[in-house]
């Protein structure tokens, strides 16, 4: 019983981590355009939304490599402890 604790908190670890670069690229993203639209007085939906998804698109493709190389490590590590913990 708790193998499956100890994996599920590494799958947990994992999940954060890998969501983490998308949502700070966003957060830098959004900031940025909205500093820059309180200075410019300009106030349109897409100048913030669109900067953003871009930001969080390049983020996943930059760390995409990176989270699919832990997510198939852990794997491994799950398929071959898993006659160890089933038992």
């Amino acid at each position: 019983m708790d193998g499956f604790v100890v994996m599920g908190q590494r799958a947990l670890e994992l999940a954060f981590m890998a969501s983490l670069p998308p949502i700070l690229a966003a957060l830098a993203a959004g900031l940025v355009s909205g500093v820059l639209q309180s200075i410019t007085q300009v106030q349109d939906a897409t100048l913030s939304s669109v900067p953003r998804l871009l930001a969080a698109m390049a983020a996943l493709v930059l760390s995409g490599p990176w989270a699919g190389s832990q997510l198939q490590r852990l794997l491994v590590e799950v398929l071959t402890s898993l006659p160890e913990v089933g038992s």
